[in-house]
């Protein structure tokens, strides 16, 4: 099997890579992976074991079609990673989501067609059903985006599900809860406060703490991913979560136990604009369809993480210095 992974130099993107050149999915044992990552910011090549003779690397566009067309003959399988994703950065500057979320999918939708490629694996986020007060999304829930992030992969959602509806591609889309674990960006919160606090710096806490979120180690993603990819019904949207709700100011409190520091080290700042309240993904389709269930507990997961980032100051400590996270 030879499978086309974008932005797989990112944090969920580089975990699944990972995991497939160590043969850890049973339908995908000895396949062969081709990366393509632009390598901004967020992309790190050491993420990558970049010497294994199954890995390809490719530094490269999603929206360079030509390149494109280059690359993918040949691939059973894309699985789309590549994505502008931090909520901040777009609330700052909207146009980068837009051009590489709605742009970027649509051409890579295109050149997959043309190089008849089998699946598209479009890998999105719960952010695109907006907020919800009570219970659990579905996946038929409406679309209700609240920030120019989560508004470029909703509409990216909806052109992998039309080239579905119209061209009859082999499309599969995946939206997640939020991810942890090794290797994620220091400016997403847990490796954020991870890494200040093992430096002794104080963490900044979003308004009253309140906002809720479902987290999901990116182990348990990966897997959810695998099995869409293998047993997923095409044309189909399937939630990937948790199963583990905590407010901000909770998750806080287990990052303070974790690194030994105390609420001293707790700054409150103005709450993000248009900062949703509350996520819960329903994980009931992709259980009962394909048996997915999340298997890192969050106090394993955390846990693990934590103890990651104090091994491995030397990953870390240049992108925070370069980022001035």
């Amino acid at each position: 099997m030879q499978i086309f992974v974008t932005g797989g130099a990112g944090f969920i993107g580089s975990a699944y890579v990972r995991a497939l050149l160590q043969d850890e999915f049973a339908g995908a044992v000895g396949a062969s992976v081709t990366v393509l990552d632009l390598l901004s910011y967020s992309g790190n090549r050491e993420n990558l074991p970049v010497s294994d003779p199954r890995l390809q690397f490719v530094q490269g566009d999603i929206t360079d079609s030509q390149l494109l067309r280059d690359l993918l003959p040949g691939h059973d399988v894309v699985v789309h990673f590549a994505a502008e994703s931090h909520v901040d950065r777009s609330i700052n500057s909207a146009v980068p989501f837009v051009t590489t979320n709605v742009l970027g999918t649509q051409i890579l939708l295109d050149a997959a067609r043309a190089a008849g490629v089998g699946r598209f694996v479009h890998v999105s986020t719960d952010e695109v059903y907006g907020s919800i007060d009570e219970g659990s999304w579905t996946e038929t829930w409406p679309l209700a985006p609240n920030s120019p992030y989560a508004a470029s992969k909703a509409a990216s959602d909806l052109m992998a599900l039309a080239a579905h509806r119209t061209h009859g591609m082999d499309v599969v889309v995946t939206r997640c809860s939020n991810n942890y674990g090794h290797y994620q960006f220091p400016e997403k919160v847990i490796p954020l406060f991870v890494t200040n606090l093992l430096d002794g710096k104080k963490v900044p806490l979003y308004g009253d703490g309140g906002n809720i979120r479902d987290w999901l180690h990116v182990s348990d993603h990966c897997r959810g991913i695998q099995l869409v990819l293998e047993k997923g019904r095409a044309g189909e949207v399937y939630n990937i979560g948790g199963g583990t709700e905590l407010s901000n100011k909770e998750l806080t409190g287990r990052l303070l136990e974790a690194c030994g520091a105390d609420w001293d080290s707790v700054t409150p700042v103005e709450d993000r604009k248009g900062h949703d309240r509350r996520y819960s993904l329903s994980i009931d389709k992709i259980n009962k369809e394909l048996g997915y269930e999340p298997q890192v507990t969050l106090d394993e997961g955390l846990a693990a993480t934590v103890a990651w980032f104090r091994d491995n100051r030397a990953w870390w400590e240049p992108l925070k210095a370069r980022s001035a996270l």
